[in-house]
């Protein structure tokens, strides 16, 4: 009788190891985060604004004689943008943003179209966290560039090169994928020389 116990001892206590080893193993913290709550990757923007020039020059004085030298002050409300581009990093993006609208000058020199589209980049300076330590605030400056068309052609011009910089605040919305932004820019018409400047809400969309 002795060696049937020790005989089943010997059996059951490695059998009993074994179930040990295959027990269950604890639930993940049910706190865990288990997504990234800021996105990086590429991206889809849409950009309404206004865009203001300082003067308008008129390029082609015979074909516009009623507009003459130049129509002062134009306003564009809205300018409709669309930015597609890529994260290269947390703190640097690239994209090609194309634009356009309206604007309007005084009235013997009317009103113009202007279409754009070139290169954008932009540099978050600052980055501030959230209580949960993820940054979702950010200050940044950017700068764009690229080459514009107007219409009607001769009035303020026909084929412009623009250039545009300056800064800006983002903030990375708890939807995860969303971001908002606004921006303020300086802005240039080379072959013009005109001068002004842009203001424009920014809604993101990374993938």
């Amino acid at each position: 009788m002795k060696r049937i116990v020790a005989l089943a001892l010997a059996l059951g206590v490695p059998a009993l190891a074994v179930g040990q080893d295959a027990a269950p193993q604890l639930q993940e913290d049910p706190r865990a985060a288990r997504f990234k709550d800021v996105e990086r990757g590429v991206f889809v923007g849409f950009e309404v604004g206004y865009l203001g020039l300082l003067e308008t020059p008129t390029a082609d004085r015979e074909k516009f004689p009623l507009a003459g030298a130049d129509g002062g002050r134009a306003s564009g409300l809205p300018m409709v943008g669309l930015v597609v581009g890529a994260d290269l990093g947390k703190r640097l993006s690239a994209a090609i943003f194309l634009q356009g609208g309206n604007l309007t000058a005084s009235d013997n020199y009317g009103a113009f179209d202007l279409y754009a589209g070139g290169l954008d980049l932009k540099l978050a300076l600052l980055g501030f966290r959230d209580r949960n330590e993820w940054e979702r605030f950010y200050v940044y400056v950017h700068a764009r560039g690229g080459v514009a068309r107007t219409y009607p052609e001769g009035l303020f011009g026909t084929d412009e090169v623009i250039a545009a910089g300056g800064p800006g605040i983002e903030y990375y919305t708890q939807l995860r994928h969303f971001s908002i932004a606004l921006g303020v820019d300086a802005v240039y018409a080379t072959k013009a020389s005109a001068l002004g400047f842009a203001v424009y809400p920014t809604l993101r969309y990374t993938f």
